[in-house]
């Protein structure tokens, strides 16, 4: 019970560090371009299966196309995503150059940050409510005692505060990023 408690708070963090590495910084980064759906054949995939996305410093972001008839898809994705790229073709390639952030930018990123954490934090909270029921449930019908049900609920509490420690800590350092 506490394990499947665990592995869904853990799968919680790992979400969230993934959704907030495709969150723009003033650093390049593949993530951010490297999930954006591109319609190939018929099919939504993520421009990293259709090429190798690379990161050209200083503020430069390509990706090597596998397959030249793709090329204009992988593009057109980049321009039509919520981003605001404009995207350079040159043979196989897709070449993104990344403005400089203005101050009024980096406010609504990290805005959009901290709301995406909050919702992480909820679906913890939601998470760990579940978890207290089933406690409650198995109290009831007598498979645990009553010493057992606070020893797990105290676990419970124990992973909850340590992965929103981990969310915070990930979001301190996005906004740390942002503010570079």
């Amino acid at each position: 019970m506490i394990e499947e408690f665990k592995k869904q708070a853990e799968e919680i963090v790992q979400t969230f560090k993934k959704e907030i590495a495709g969150i723009r910084t003033n650093r390049p980064s593949a993530g951010l371009i490297e999930d954006i759906k591109v319609l190939y054949y018929g099919q939504s995939v993520p421009i990293k299966h259709v090429g190798s996305v690379g990161v050209t410093p200083p503020r430069e972001l390509h990706v090597q196309v596998w397959d030249s008839s793709a090329v204009g898809l992988v593009s057109k994705a980049i321009e039509s995503s919520q981003l605001g790229l404009s995207p350079q073709v040159e043979g196989n390639t897709v070449r993104v150059f990344l403005p400089e952030l203005s101050k009024e930018r980096r406010d609504e990123f990290i805005k959009h940050v901290k709301k995406i954490s909050e919702q992480y934090r909820i679906e913890l909270r939601h998470t760990r409510d579940e978890a207290n029921k089933d406690v409650e449930r198995r109290l009831d019908e007598k498979e645990i005692t009553e010493d057992e049900k606070f020893k797990e609920r105290e676990d419970i509490q124990k992973i909850t505060d340590r992965v929103n420690g981990e969310i915070e800590g990930l979001l301190e350092e996005k906004i740390k990023e942002i503010q570079e």
